[in-house]
């Protein structure tokens, strides 16, 4: 048994019995609110569940690309952006089902925007994690991810309350691409991009690595419940989470607004005041303010995330992670979630949010994104060293 497994043992299932019965009460009071968010929560769920039993994470796969050569990690991105996008396209060209409009993760692309993503790479080493692998990190009871989470909340903020100069630097506004040039023609160009990329990179893994694949000898029905999940199992899982987040919500799968009406909320009640901010002020922001957490559909999915990550440790039977005393690491915790924080709401979104709700939608956004992230997080993999984070 290897250290960070826990027996079989009473301890255990009494946690397992808390924990779902404090599922099952959440996901009863929300359905008692709203029903749909009772839902998403469930939803949400099983979105923590696959992250944590697939690993699945950016700033690690990106981190072994470019030192190592190591492609799983990213191979596993283009099968969660390859899978949303193709669940995505006949939804999002009908722009209605079940009664519900449906809208994509469309968002600016300008000088501010770009920075923002390129420093959101950047906290992304520095951190540890991404806004999904922060969320279910930090449900599984890292406490140096709960820290940068916190740190995340405080920099979304701050990023909110300057938007409104980053929005006034140069830009072309936000483009649709499947607008401007037709769904027939962007949906099998993209799909068509991320096949291209996949083959290269497995040209780079084959030429750089000799390993075997491996293989589970637990019973799938027992691995599918505990883990560990291949990267693959992820990408597909949470593709076919994002598209039924789609269809509920009418909007696909965001975190980090979220974190950002977080901050406000903890803002008001050390005596900030809204009407300070032309962003608060007005709005769908003030009205957020004003409403309880529960009612924000971003903030139940990210409770949903953590509660599912905690049930998968739970069901993993593995430790939650020790915390670091050196200071460094700390101190890489707190500038990277704030530089987490505030990349992705300047940036109008995370990896998530902006790269693959945002691409596969066939937003312009998207793409710029992941392109400014991407030297960011080598920009970051180097600053790592004087943090003492390898």
């Amino acid at each position: 048994m290897s250290s960070d497994t826990l027996p079989l043992n009473k301890n255990r299932h009494f946690a397992l019995s808390i924990m779902g019965g404090a599922i099952i009460l959440a996901a009863f009071l929300l359905s008692m609110s709203d029903g749909n968010n009772a839902w998403l929560f469930v939803v949400a769920l099983l979105m923590g569940v696959s992250l944590y039993h697939a690993s699945f994470g950016f700033s690690a796969a990106y981190r072994n690309l470019f030192r190592k050569g190591d492609t799983r990690g990213v191979d596993g991105q283009i099968v969660l952006l390859a899978v949303t996008m193709i669940l995505f396209g006949p939804v999002l060209m009908k722009g209605e089902m079940f009664g519900q409009s449906l809208g994509g993760a469309i968002a600016p692309v300008g000088i501010g925007m770009a920075f923002g993503a390129f420093l959101f790479g950047i906290g992304m080493q520095l951190g540890g994690a991404c806004a999904s692998g922060t969320l279910y990190t930090a449900g599984s009871g890292n406490p140096r991810m709960m820290l940068v989470l916190v740190f995340f909340c405080i920099g979304a903020f701050w990023g909110s309350l300057d938007l409104g100069w980053w929005q006034e630097l140069p830009g072309i506004g936000a483009v649709s691409l499947a607008d401007k040039w037709g769904w027939e023609v962007v949906f099998p160009s993209q799909l068509g991009v991320l096949l291209l990329l996949y083959a290269g990179l497995h040209v780079l893994r084959r030429k750089r690595q000799k390993r075997r694949p491996q293989s589970s000898e637990q019973p799938l029905f027992k691995r599918l419940i505990q883990g560990p999940w291949p990267l693959i199992w992820g990408g597909i899982s949470l593709g076919f989470l994002n598209l039924v987040t789609l269809l509920s919500a009418g909007h696909p799968w965001s975190i980090t607004w979220g974190f950002t009406l977080w901050g406000a909320k903890a803002a008001t009640l050390l005596g900030w005041n809204p009407m300070t901010s032309d962003f608060w002020a007005s709005g769908f922001q003030q009205q957020a303010l004003q409403q309880y957490l529960w009612q924000d559909t971003t903030s139940v999915m990210n409770f949903g995330i953590l509660c599912g990550a905690t049930l998968a440790m739970l069901l993993a039977g593995r430790k939650a992670a020790a915390m670091s005393r050196k200071w460094r690491p700390i101190a890489a915790a707190i500038l990277g979630g704030l530089m987490l924080g505030y990349g992705a709401r300047i940036a109008y979104g995370c990896n998530i949010g902006a790269f693959i709700s945002g691409a596969a939608s066939t937003s312009l956004h998207g793409w710029v994104w992941i392109l400014c992230a991407l030297p960011g997080n080598w920009l970051g993999m180097h600053l790592r060293r004087p943090f003492q984070l390898d």
